[in-house]
């Protein structure tokens, strides 16, 4: 295969097409970059093989693209044909966007309008690169014709024929459907009427929960005291994920006893009180680290620590106490906002320590509390 060489400040990554167990799939190879690796994980059905040393995700339409919206910034892409293919190379991402997905033409440019958009109306990073991208995989969906021509026909045949067939989720499909109304709504005004685009059936799923003893089992066996505080912290204060990773030194008031949370889902801020207990130990992990930028920080002072290596440390955690059960980071905000309403905390109070925009979804977690299930006695012991 012809090679040839690029030079370039930003990290790379190799794209090849690759049959894996009789599925087409596109192999990503590329230096181990734990911010990379959060990226490409967020592809539904991305995969790492340990046999051949890669990640690889669907090789569906579009999937090139997609990769770019979500690695702009941070990663050049370049794809590398196979033989039988014409123009056998590796080909840089910015002529891949005229080589792969005719990035050009005339809804490319809307896209791009759509994303200026969203940038100007302060969503997040994450959001806007998940509605592009998917907005623009729907677009090479219904080619060749426009998105000017776009009907709720088009949707219904893109779920019925691209999305179930892929086995995507009930979320990925909703989120399509989020990305489409607020770009024909918002951007591109048109006469199509977005509220024919019709959602999936809602999922009524329960949180997954810890028992009280179950977290004790996990933060007991954590040694490394930064690993510990950050389990610690996700359980005591009811954090996401994004939330403990964005905290600086300064967000915490050990006379107030609160922990100040800027900016979080929603653009919203609010505090959650600490206890003297939990004062201590961040204390005593302040003098060992001496953090500068963010309260948690990798291996590079000033940087925010790996999102990915987060969920690594709660599932070396649960092997080592034994939890047998797939517990996520986001489990602990579930178990914490349970143990609160089976302390007898009212439920206003949790929807504010949470930041719940609407009752309605911290009126879940009455579903998975045990305290009055308990009390009901089974008429199978009066038998």
């Amino acid at each position: 295969m012809q090679t040839i060489s690029f030079v370039c400040e930003m990290k790379t990554i190799t794209v090849k097409k690759l049959l894996h167990r009789g599925l087409n799939r596109l192999s990503l190879t590329f230096d181990y970059d734990a911010e990379l690796i959060a990226v490409i994980k967020s592809v539904e059905d991305a995969r790492w093989s340990a046999s051949m040393k890669c990640w690889h995700v669907p090789d569906n339409p579009g999937m090139v693209s997609q990769l770019m919206n979500l690695l702009r910034g941070k990663a050049a892409l370049y794809y590398s044909a196979p033989k039988h293919e014409a123009g056998s190379v590796p080909v840089p991402s910015e002529k891949l966007i005229e080589k792969v997905s005719e990035e050009k033409d005339a809804d490319k440019l809307k896209i791009e309008e759509f994303r200026k958009w969203m940038i100007h109306k302060r969503y997040s990073e994450s959001t806007i690169n998940t509605y592009t991208g998917m907005l623009g995989q729907f677009f090479r969906f219904i080619k060749p014709r426009e998105s000017s021509q776009v009907t709720a026909d088009d949707m219904v045949r893109y779920v019925n024929e691209y999305i179930i067939p892929n086995k995507l989720s009930y979320t990925f499909q909703n989120q399509v459907i989020n990305a489409a109304k607020l770009f024909f709504s918002q951007v591109y005004k048109s006469d199509l009427d977005v509220e024919t685009f019709d959602r999936p059936r809602r999922e009524h799923r329960l949180p997954n929960v810890l028992s009280k003893e179950e977290v004790k089992q996990i933060i007991g066996v954590i040694t490394n005291t930064k690993h510990r505080v950050m389990i610690s912290l996700i359980y005591a204060c009811g954090l996401r994920r994004g939330e403990l990773l964005n905290l600086k030194p300064g967000d915490i008031d050990s006379r107030r006893g609160v922990l100040m949370i800027r900016q979080s889902k929603g653009k919203k801020d609010r505090i959650v009180p600490v206890s003297e207990k939990l004062v201590t130990i961040l204390r005593e992990y302040y003098l060992m680290y001496k953090p500068q930028s963010y309260l948690f920080e990798g291996q590079v002072k000033g940087e925010q620590y790996s999102a990915s290596s987060m969920q690594k440390i709660i599932k070396e955690a649960c092997v080592k106490a034994g939890v047998r059960k797939p517990v996520t980071l986001h489990w602990l905000r579930h178990s914490y906002a349970t143990h609160l309403l089976e302390a007898g905390t009212d439920l206003r109070y949790i929807q504010e320590l949470l930041g719940h925009s609407s009752s309605r979804t911290t009126e879940l977690y009455t579903h998975v509390s045990i305290k009055s299930i308990q009390n009901i006695k089974s008429p199978f012991d009066d038998l």
